[in-house]
């Protein structure tokens, strides 16, 4: 049995009928990471130590029948933007190059409670702004499927690590599809809750009003049984929600005869590669065969999604990162006069050039003058979107397309051109803006043996609907497999 080709809930199972061990099963995956983390850097923090110890402990709870959950025992990777107790979290910055929390994010809590073992933080963009994972202080994070390319963005360590099987699952984070655009990249699932369905304590913010944390897993099984977990009404998030429906895994049902699908128009007018717009449409053709009901529709205000999220994300970003100055935590500059000139040398030289950039872009249209003109504007139209998803979740249970226009570019080719970057985006950002609940699962490669992603968008709280008709696509698809020489 090789046990890196479990998923987690198999992994669990396993782990319960005493086949396999918690340590075992955290030594298989350590000795993974040694062998393919240099050429792939999918971590910034690898704790060896912390996780062999917290293998025993877990097995000690599982022998006893305190930890008998469909977690318990399997190891997990946190993107660094979400606090862990003790460990190194530095969201991929110079400046919180030596922050380490004095406790850990609700969802980090949750998934130790249910038994998981922490291996350590993935790499990412800094500050969770890029769509490649190439703006980290830390090195770049390279695409399992092939290494010339990027994983994706801003969880590419995430989803490049459960696709290099250097974990059975990980946590990643979304504020314009930076779970389901490196999910897409890398082969793998990757599921954007409803706005408020896990906790954002403890995850270092960047659009407070758009983020939002999710699970990145081998399979649908393995994603319903996680988001069932790290979901959670907390008092310490005033954006949380108290819901009733979180028991996810009874929406495994491979049946969507009935369902109505709807497939925009406007998604496939232009800018989409051809093997791509191929690959999701014939999904769609799989699911209009199992009895689903499949129709094309117009969604206005698409072309409007980009301009509106960067003058949103960008002017919450500014007034976020407002913290970081070198006082409280975090990087300081060495030489400065006055506490004014160590603010601007320590941020200077604390942060990268995409993260300067969005913050002087969040801060002019915040400023007097140019509020009324950019960032209300974006505010309204932020409004006129989500209105256009209510009316289409009217007519249809699910919307169908792809996760991007293309699959994962060669490193260096999106950092050229920053435009470029943000408008592959253009699928998925509009579901953080209207709070919505995503899900990428692969659905085809293209000529290169890159893997294509195919999204289905929920109504809020509906993250239910999604799982059934993800499963039910998984399960006439088949096995998503890496071929040997991709």
């Amino acid at each position: 049995m090789d046990i890196l080709k479990l998923t987690a809930v198999e992994l669990a199972a396993r782990i319960k009928a005493k086949e396999v061990t918690v340590l075992e099963a955290v030594e298989a995956v350590l000795g993974q990471i040694e062998k393919k983390e240099e050429e792939l850097h999918c971590y910034v923090t690898v704790d060896r130590e912390g996780a062999i110890k917290r293998a025993g402990e877990v097995q000690k709870a599982i022998d006893e029948g305190a930890l008998t959950g469909p977690l318990a025992g399997v190891p997990v990777a946190v993107k660094d933007n979400m606090c862990t107790k003790n460990m190194l979290t530095t969201c991929s910055s110079k400046i919180l190059n030596n922050f380490i929390p004095a406790f850990s994010a609700e969802a980090v809590i949750r998934l130790e409670e249910a038994g998981a073992v922490i291996l350590g933080k993935t790499n990412m963009d800094e500050f969770a702004m890029g769509s490649t994972t190439e703006t980290s202080a830390y090195g770049v994070t390279k695409n399992p499927w092939n290494i010339e390319h990027v994983p994706g963005g801003s969880s590419g360590g995430s989803a490049a690590a459960v696709a290099a099987e250097e974990c059975f699952f990980a946590l990643g984070s979304d504020t314009g599809g930076s779970i389901r655009q490196p999910a897409s990249f890398c082969g793998v699932v990757g599921m954007k809750p409803t706005y408020g369905t896990v906790s954002r304590y403890g995850l270092i913010a960047y659009g407070s009003s758009l983020d939002q944390i999710g699970p990145l897993t081998k399979d649908v099984t393995d994603c319903a049984a996680i988001l069932e977990v790290i979901s959670s009404h907390d008092t310490k998030d005033s954006t949380s929600v108290e819901r009733k429906d979180t028991d996810f895994t009874k929406a495994l049902v491979d049946d969507v005869a009935g369902m109505k699908i709807g497939i925009p128009r406007d998604y496939f007018s232009s800018g989409i590669e051809p093997e791509v717009k191929e690959a999701v449409l014939a999904a769609a053709n799989l699911l209009k065969e199992k009895g689903a009901i499949v129709e094309e529709f117009d969604l206005s205000l698409v072309e409007y999604a980009i301009p509106a999220y960067y003058t949103i994300a960008a002017a919450e970003a500014s007034s976020n990162l407002e913290r970081f100055d070198g006082v409280k935590y975090g990087y300081r500059t060495k030489e400065s006069e006055g506490l004014h000139d160590m603010y601007k040398k320590t941020r200077s030289e604390g942060f990268g050039e995409e993260v300067k950039r969005r913050i002087m872009l969040g801060s002019f249209v915040l400023s007097s003058g140019y509020y009324d003109a950019y960032y209300l504007k974006a505010l309204k139209v932020k409004a006129l979107i989500k209105k256009a998803f209510d009316e289409a979740f009217e007519k249809y249970d699910v919307i169908l397309g792809p996760v991007a226009p293309a699959t994962a570019p060669k490193l260096g080719s999106s950092l050229a051109d920053p435009i470029k970057m943000y408008l592959g985006d253009i699928y998925t950002i509009s579901v953080n803006l209207a709070g919505l609940p995503g899900i990428s699962i692969p659905c085809g490669m293209d000529k290169a043996g890159l893997p294509i992603g195919l999204q289905l968008i929920g109504n809020s709280f509906q993250e239910k609907k999604l799982i059934q008709t993800a499963y039910a696509y998984e399960q006439a698809r088949g096995a998503f497999v890496k071929k040997e020489g991709n």
